[in-house]
């Protein structure tokens, strides 16, 4: 029986089977082995590079590529001032819309700066009990630092009735009058009924007074942190201190009542510890290190004092101190403001206008040292995860702008992993997601989601990062943002850029192909958007990816509705495309305009489209409906036709690659069939190239194309042949593997067999077999079937292998010899797999050749059989 055209070994009964030449038959038993993939098998899958994204010059809001009309998007570039923030969004919230009393409060003028909306609790009668209760405190109150900031005021009974509304923006432009007396507002409220009954703070305490009063079990007490406490009083005795944070607002109609209420311990932690900084932060003459250390030691004040967010009453006080440090022209001291005012938990205008601050500093890349020295990060991470997406959209969308700028450091791009930043942005993403495209801020949240996708395009260049995406469901996350905004192409631009890059990985690569609706939504945006090259090449490099190793999923992505024809308008589009660029470079050949070393965009995006193509094929059902498809073919042959493989070397061995895989199928309708000596003709001029890749894929085809008999004809025409026996002393296993291929099957045919005694065809053979044998049974195998087939009509063993005989019987020997052939040196892996190709393929050809030699031998020499 004939060997032919990668046939099994002889104790096989289906040897008339035509099959490509190098195709191996399956093994009866499954090991451990088969992990190891080879590089020759018969249907290869391409590999390329992963589009390249440029780096941005400058940290803009939109990238310079934003398809986006700059009138129609939020600006990067914009002035901020301390007008920018709102006083009346700084006070507390009282939670309820309050109504005016029926009576106006009569104010005496030495009080007309005071907080009207404090209630006074009614004193006690007796002005001795007053004084008794009250001591203490009053003399604390009366100085702590240099400099007299604590007045002294008398507040009449008639006060004591609260205006009931918001605080009045009044309030606050007479809180901050001066440098001098802006921020010592301590006031002393003393109800009376007479002239007798009043109570000044406005008496001196010496500051070792102070430190025993601190020292004693009162200052423990003060001192403790805001709601640790309970509250002390005597039972039967109302409190002679009418606190000025204690108050109530009372509203007509209502049954509840809204209540905040600060403690003593409050009080005097802000006048001790608070104010004086205050007052540092007041001199702007300061130079700025000193106001950066000052909001330094402001910042970690309040965090001791837990006055931190919204429930501190005076932080109003303290939010307008640090609105007007804004106009100072300090990115250090900004950050410091920014921190601050985001632990503030500002909302509204305010928010806005310090996340555009943080937005700001983060934008110029030389601050990005002193971010990551501070704890911004945390705050505006914070922002994202509590702020409404709707009422503040606007501010989330600079915040996440900032944290987009970030990302481009690589040790705080490291530091957001470490701080959740990814889950935060999918819930933040999930939440936009849910917003339906009929609302009316849906397109503002496009722009935020540019920001989101871009960020996270960053994150996936970090393996912790993208373990964290495969786990909290990016993929189908990813996968409706896309479907919901595919009309905003900066949006699809970064989404197919996070998929471009993840999809290079095989567990993610598996998540996004176990999304069924991701091949909709590719081809989707491939005929919407078929122009834009830089959305197209990665969607094609990510279907690329999906196709490389998943069989279901080249099933799947062919069977969705005009899957094919989406790829054959591509090819069309961009192979016009590259045409005309290559006209254009031909016409100014001698104006000195050369072509690029690095194939052009149009080129780019073919590459990457025939390597989607030659993938598919490897499915059998996918393969075979491909080589039928006679355009799909027509476009891979133009490419052999008008590039040269010195030119454009990776388009076309890739063509080259998809034609040897489609020519693998025996249809009746083959296009490949069709125009099989067309594609023969085209392939000799890659074979005859000096670019040794080109001439393997060449090789390749032209193993699988010989299997017919026009062109064994045209192989022995055009002396191909001769190219072939050649090869075989490329040392090099792989073309060495194509060659024998080819001249195995020209074997078949009984009348071509004398070619391989030419150009010492024999000898070189059984070189290989020397060479290769040992490590490469597959090769070893494939030379001895082509022995087999030219020594079919042996009657001297002499006489058909001329001056080899002696050398092949001792090959052949030794090769037997399981002790001596296999190499147990090997990790059993290797071994495994070594010894299962021995036993499977080899052997059984190499016996039944040796046996035959041998009997056609007449005289047998001694030898030495020695290990290899």
């Amino acid at each position: 029986a004939l060997l032919c055209r990668g046939m099994q070994a002889s104790k096989n009964k289906n040897t008339d089977k035509a099959e490509p030449f190098y195709r191996l038959s399956v093994p009866k038993q499954k090991t451990s082995s088969e992990i190891i993939n080879e590089a020759r098998n018969v249907l290869r899958t391409l590999r390329t590079r992963r589009p390249f994204t440029p780096r941005e010059d400058q940290r803009k809001l939109f990238g310079s590529g934003s398809t986006q009309a700059p009138q129609n998007r939020p600006p990067s570039v914009f002035s901020l001032h301390a007008s920018s923030f709102d006083l009346a969004e700084s006070r507390p919230v009282s939670g309820v819309r309050l109504s005016p009393l029926d009576h106006k409060p009569v104010l005496v003028t030495f009080a007309k700066d005071e907080d009207s909306s404090i209630s006074l609790p009614k004193p006690p009668a007796d002005a001795a009990e007053v004084r008794k209760v009250s001591s203490a405190r009053a003399r604390l109150f009366r100085r702590t630092s240099q400099g007299n900031f604590l007045s002294a005021k008398i507040v009449s009974p008639d006060q004591n009735e609260e205006k009931l509304d918001s605080e009045e923006p009044a309030m606050m432009s007479n809180l901050c009058r001066s440098n001098d007396n802006c921020l010592a507002e301590q006031r002393s409220y003393t109800p009376f009924n007479d002239e007798n009954r009043q109570l000044i703070c406005n008496e001196h305490i010496s500051r070792s007074e102070r430190e025993d009063f601190l020292k004693g079990t009162a200052g423990k007490f003060l001192f403790q942190l805001r709601g640790e406490s309970d509250q002390i009083e005597k039972p039967g005795r109302s409190s002679s201190w009418p606190r000025s944070t204690g108050w109530k607002r009372r509203v007509t109609g209502l049954e509840d009542e809204t209540r905040i209420n600060e403690s003593e311990e409050e009080e005097i932690f802000w006048h001790i510890k608070i104010l004086p900084i205050l007052h540092e932060l007041e001199k702007v003459e300061e130079n700025t290190e000193n106001l950066c250390l000052a909001c330094t030691k402001l910042y970690q004040a309040l965090n001791e004092g837990n006055m931190l967010g919204k429930r501190f009453k005076r932080r109003s006080v303290l939010l307008k101190t640090l609105y007007k440090l804004v106009d100072v022209d300090s990115d250090p001291l900004c950050l410091k403001l920014a921190k601050i005012i985001l632990a503030m938990k500002v909302d509204g205008k305010n928010l806005l206008s310090v996340c555009k601050l943080a937005f700001k500093i983060c934008r110029n890349e030389k601050n990005d040292y002193i971010i990551q020295n501070d704890r911004l990060l945390d705050c505006l991470l914070d922002v994202l995860r509590t702020e409404d997406l709707q009422k503040s959209n606007e501010a989330l969308l600079y915040c996440m702008g900032a944290i987009k700028f970030m990302s481009g450091n690589a040790v705080l791009l490291n530091e957001m992993v470490n701080k959740g930043a990814v889950e935060v942005l999918l819930q933040l993403m999930k939440q936009i997601n849910n917003i339906k495209e009929n609302d009316t801020y849906f397109s503002n949240l496009g722009h935020l989601l540019v920001q989101l996708t871009a960020t996270l395009r960053n994150l996936a260049d970090l393996p912790p990062a993208r373990r964290q995406l495969i786990c909290n469901g990016a993929v189908s996350e990813l996968c409706v943002a896309l479907e919901q905004h595919m009309n905003a192409k900066d949006v699809c631009t970064y989404i197919v850029r996070i998929f471009s890059k993840l999809s290079s990985y095989n567990d993610f690569c598996a998540a996004l192909a176990d999304c069924s609706r991701c091949y909709i939504l590719f081809l989707a945006l491939l005929n919407k958007h078929q122009k834009q090259q830089d959305l197209v090449i990665r969607i094609i490099f990510i279907l690329g990816n999906l196709t490389a190793k998943n069989n279901q999923a080249r099933e799947q992505f062919f069977k969705e509705k005009g899957s094919v024809d989406t790829l054959i308008s591509l090819f069309q589009t961009y192979r016009e495309l590259d045409l005309n660029a290559q006209k254009w470079y031909h016409e100014r050949e001698g104006e000195g305009k050369k072509r690029p070393k690095h194939p052009s965009e149009a080129e780019d995006v073919l590459i990457k489209l025939i390597r989607v193509l030659a993938n598919l094929s490897i499915h059998p059902g996918v393969g075979a409906a491909l080589a039928a498809a006679h355009r799909v073919v027509e476009l891979l042959v133009t490419v052999l036709e008008y590039k040269s493989v010195d030119d454009s070397e990776e388009l076309v061995i890739s063509a080259a690659t998809a034609i040897n895989n489609l020519s693998y199928y025996k249809v009746k309708s083959s296009a490949v069939q069709d125009k099989k000596l067309h594609v023969a003709e085209i392939l000799l001029k890659l074979l005859m190239s000096n670019n040794m890749d080109g001439v393997v894929e060449a090789v390749r085809v032209f193993g699988n194309l010989s299997q017919y008999h026009e062109i064994c004809d045209f192989i022995i025409q055009k002396k191909i042949y001769k190219f072939m026996i050649a090869l075989l002393d490329a040392k090099n296993q792989d073309v060495c593997f194509s060659a024998c291929g080819v001249l195995l099957n020209l074997t078949v045919d009984k009348n071509k067999r004398a070619l391989l005694m030419e150009e010492g065809g024999i000898g070189k053979l059984v070189d290989c077999l020397r060479d290769f044998g040992p490590a490469d049974w597959q090769l070893a195998c494939l030379i001895c079937k082509t022995l087999w087939n030219y020594s079919e009509n042996i009657t001297s063993a002499a006489s058909c292998f001329g001056e080899d005989t002696d050398t092949l019987l001792v090959l052949l020997t030794s090769l037997l010899d399981e002790e001596l052939a296999l190499d147990y040196s090997l990790d059993r892996d290797l071994r495994d797999y070594n010894k299962l190709y021995w036993e499977r393929e080899f052997k059984p050809v190499a016996e039944k050749l040796l046996d035959r030699i041998q009997s056609h031998h007449s005289f047998l020499p001694t030898v030495t059989i020695t290990p290899f």
